[in-house]
């Protein structure tokens, strides 16, 4: 199914693209959420209307979002959990409580949806992307360490505040 994409959407393309898609996807999800209609002969003489209008409207939402990425770009966020000998956690970290701690530390609102990474469930450092916009994803570090220990980041300066960090949200809690 050809179609023409009126927003943008992450992993397929921007607005005013003509894009092959499967029938199932383009049918049930992109044209009923308002992110596409069918690319019809009327359609596609839109399409270049609509690229220019999402054009200035991107460029908007990147000079907005570029001071939140620079803000957020390679932070560290720090989690004390459970874990067995192994490393292995008893549970997991969730893109939701990466979130939490990543809003409270930014002092903005970040969606669990935004954030790129799959459950953890090992000690260690992580890497999330956090999808800001189409174009803007800054990565943040997430290190997960045993419940009682203190926090072991490299030498650099930032592992020595992510550690002094870590102890006083444990002693706040």
């Amino acid at each position: 199914m050809k179609i023409l994409l009126l927003k943008d959407v992450y992993h397929l393309g921007h607005a005013g693209d003509i894009k092959k898609v499967a029938d199932g996807y383009g049918r049930n999800y992109l044209i009923p959420q308002g992110y596409a209609v069918l690319a019809t002969a009327g359609t596609m003489k839109q399409a270049e209307t609509i690229r220019a209008k999402a054009e200035v409207v991107r460029k908007q939402l990147n000079n907005e979002m570029s001071a939140v990425a620079e803000r957020i770009n390679n932070t560290w966020i720090t989690f004390a959990s459970k874990a067995g000998e192994t490393g292995k956690l008893y549970g997991s970290i969730t893109s939701q409580m990466v979130a939490e701690k990543l809003s409270e530390k930014a002092g903005i609102e970040i969606d669990k949806r935004m954030i790129d990474i799959q459950p953890i469930r090992t000690l260690g450092e992580h890497k999330a992307h956090i999808r800001l916009t189409i174009d803007i994803v800054p990565v943040i570090n997430v290190l997960v360490h045993r419940e009682g220990e203190t926090p072991n980041v490299g030498g650099s300066e930032e592992a020595e505040t992510v550690v002094e960090e870590a102890a006083e949200t444990e002693t706040a809690e």
